[in-house]
């Protein structure tokens, strides 16, 4: 007999084969991470909004939808935690923070759409830090309650890692998805900018803002994230390309094995030094399938100028949080306010210009190279919930547009997970993904 802490240990890919066989319901699954969550959220305190007996009533439809033999969504009957600055028609998505408190959108965004059309069951809003900033949350490390999660997509990351759902979405304008997955110790995808559409998410970066999804699993991501990509007309950053075959593409084995480049990314030194022997070991463990390069010069004025055009779109898109309650406001949103309503045209212009070459300098290298292999962090989570850890070696891919997933690959002295971070090509995501099994696979960390 199958246990609710049986079910919470396995992969959502496991957990999607167990629903369609019908060895496992959806009621009983959603059960079991109710379950979990009445249990340890008080501790962990990954959720802003969840209703039980809507969640239950979800997955008793989808349990009726299977008895009926009607054919089976991607996602059935898997739950799914929402970060909560996603709409959702009906529930609260209130942007962590206190301007928007009551909002109840009228609609869902495009890939909660997406996700009900594939069956999964929508558990509930997790916590985000205010405005998807930096102003932390109430959120811990499942790990260890006295270290931050990360953030901004906190709640997700924390969601997954501590058993509640088997998948959840965030998104990510610096490192909101790599970042919290790598200090909770599970699996995030950010895909290639434009490649989820961004409509009905709150808008902080046009340039910069990306959905990322969280699992414990390279499979998992590719599973969930599969379900997402592709065209909507409502984000013009949506690309009009045919969703990639993420899935089946990551499960396939390599015709060759990939070829890894490992590159120190700017402030490489700051990162503490468990981090930097963890990757000497691993990288002498991948013998000729990795070659250490060096990242281009423009590399080293990407975080600055990545920051200038994070602040100048802050500016404008939360211009109105500024005018109805900027006293209400946390100080890092303040001053990211005020921050970006002093750059200058020609300041912000420059900055899109250090982007545009970053990712035509790249371009070499991934024709040489499958993916591009560094850290996810400067370390294990910082001890502390005011701080939600440093970006720098995440926000450079975003700028780029490049997808990026990290796994869970190292451990630190004080039990804290460190993440491996691998970046691919833009739009070469189910490449990217296939390499992150390989390497989850020779490093042990999956089936």
């Amino acid at each position: 007999m199958t246990t609710s802490t049986d079910l919470l240990a396995l992969s959502a890919l496991d957990l999607r084969d167990r629903l369609r066989s019908g060895e496992i319901s959806a009621l009983e699954l959603t059960e079991a991470c109710l379950d979990r969550i009445a249990a340890r959220d008080a501790t962990v305190r990954a959720w802003v909004w969840i209703d039980p007996d809507q969640a239950r009533a979800q997955a008793r439809h989808l349990d009726a939808h299977r008895a009926s033999g009607a054919p089976l969504g991607a996602l059935h009957g898997l739950p799914v935690g929402l970060k909560d600055v996603i709409d959702t028609a009906g529930i609260p998505t209130q942007n962590g923070c206190p301007v928007d408190k009551g909002r109840v959108p009228e609609a869902d965004a495009c890939v909660v759409a997406r996700l009900r059309a594939e069956g999964a069951v929508i558990m509930g809003k997790t916590v985000t830090t205010e405005l998807a900033y930096m102003q932390a949350r109430e959120t811990t490390n499942p790990h260890n309650p006295s270290h931050t999660p990360g953030g901004s997509s906190s709640g997700s990351a924390a969601a997954v890692a501590d058993g509640h759902v088997p998948l959840a979405v965030g998104t990510q304008t610096g490192g909101s998805v790599i970042r919290p997955a790598s200090y909770c110790g599970v699996t995030g995808l950010k895909p290639s900018f434009g490649a989820l559409p961004r409509t009905g998410v709150l808008m902080q970066s046009h340039t910069l803002d990306t959905l990322g999804v969280f699992g414990r699993t390279p499979l998992d991501v590719a599973l969930v994230a599969e379900v997402l990509f592709g065209h909507d007309a409502g984000d013009p950053a949506s690309r009009p390309i045919a969703a990639p075959r993420l899935l089946n593409t990551a499960q396939e084995t390599p015709p060759v094995p990939p070829k890894l480049a490992f590159a120190r990314p700017p402030r490489w030194d700051d990162a503490d030094p468990q981090l930097h022997d963890a990757f000497a070991a691993l990288c002498d463990s991948l013998g000729d399938q990795i070659t250490e390069i060096a990242l281009p010069a423009v590399f080293e004025n990407a975080a600055s100028a990545r920051a200038q055009v994070n602040f100048a779109e802050i500016a404008h898109y939360y211009r109105r949080y500024a005018e109805v309650g900027f006293d209400i406001l946390g100080e890092p949103t303040q001053q990211a306010l005020t921050d970006g309503a002093e750059i200058t045209a020609a300041q912000y212009l420059d900055a899109l210009a250090t982007g545009q070459a970053m990712r035509d300098s790249l371009t070499g290298i991934f024709a040489e190279y499958d993916a591009i292999l560094c850290p996810a962090a400067l370390g294990p989570a910082p001890e502390g919930l005011t701080f939600t850890g440093d970006s720098i070696f995440n926000g450079l891919w975003t700028f780029a547009g490049t997808p990026a997933v990290t796994i869970p690959a190292f451990t630190a002295r004080n039990g804290l997970p460190m993440g491996a971070q691998l970046v691919g090509a833009p739009m070469d995501d189910a490449r990217l993904l296939r390499c992150a099994k390989w390497l989850a696979d020779r490093i042990g960390l999956t089936a």
